[in-house]
């Protein structure tokens, strides 16, 4: 009997390819959400942390009703220059001609305010430089008042050294840069902050030093943190985009940041 020659099933192998790319698009798919999903973890994450020390010490607050006048700024309140809004308690950066406004409230001790930082900084700095966003930045104290230090007060009040110099944007981003972890309050030491500021061209200046040691507008940035506190925020970063809380939108993008101003501008 001679011998049976089986031909192989072509449109089976077929079905195998097609099911092995559907397979490999799927796999891609995956990893691109995951991917997304990390991003997103990272700031919301990071925000978690810092509204869940704000209420472990409401409690506290509320068990020293009375007390929580906590040694700190005393003297007059003494406004950066330039800065702007009710009290003047908001750091202008960008043109007043833009069509856009974005309010952040933050604390340099922050780890949410960092990884909103790093994910959005080139974004925000690319509208700010084009004309199309205004940013006002309102520092607050929330992790001194959480874990306890001086880190945020003393960052902030460098910061604030830093506008009257007209150099605030550049050491906002380094001290991001060098954050410490939550726990170390490494910025308490003004002496880390003025070394910082060697990292931005013409920062550290007599005036500057005088300035961060004299602690010149630790009371401006106590009651810049009594606004955030009175305004019932919960957390740093507060992000506002036409009164909006944009960070608290789960769906926002550096891309869709990007959209919705650049639409702003055109309406």
């Amino acid at each position: 009997m001679p011998p049976r020659f089986v031909l192989p099933d072509v449109s089976e192998k077929n079905r195998d390819g097609k099911r092995s790319a559907r397979e490999r698009l799927a796999v891609e798919r995956e990893k691109q959400k995951a991917g997304e999903k990390r991003r997103r973890a990272l700031i919301v994450g990071a925000s978690v942390v810092c509204v869940l020390g704000l209420a472990a010490v409401i409690g506290v607050v509320a068990a020293n009703s009375g007390k929580d006048k906590k040694s700190g700024a005393s003297g007059p309140v003494v406004s950066p220059s330039g800065a702007t809004g009710k009290d003047s308690l908001a750091i202008p950066v960008g043109k007043d001609s833009a069509k856009s406004t974005l309010t952040v409230w933050e604390d340099f001790r922050c780890p949410a305010c960092q990884a909103f930082e790093t994910a959005y900084r080139p974004t925000i700095h690319e509208l700010v430089d084009s004309g199309q966003l205004k940013v006002e930045y309102h520092l607050v104290t929330l992790i001194d008042g959480n874990l306890g230090g001086s880190g945020s007060l003393k960052a902030a009040n460098a910061a604030a050294c830093a506008q009257d110099a007209g150099k605030f944007r550049d050491y906002h981003d380094v001290l991001y840069a060098n954050q410490p972890k939550e726990t170390d309050d490494a910025f308490a030491d003004n002496a880390k902050l003025i070394e910082l500021a060697g990292k931005v061209d013409g920062l550290d200046t007599p005036a500057f030093r005088s300035c961060v040691n004299g602690g010149t507008h630790d009371t401006w940035v106590e009651k810049s943190n009594a606004a955030f506190q009175s305004n019932g925020f919960t957390g740093t970063p507060t992000v506002l985009l036409g009164g909006k809380n944009i960070y608290t939108d789960q769906s926002m993008t550096p891309a869709k940041l990007k959209q919705m101003v650049e639409a702003a501008n055109k309406g």
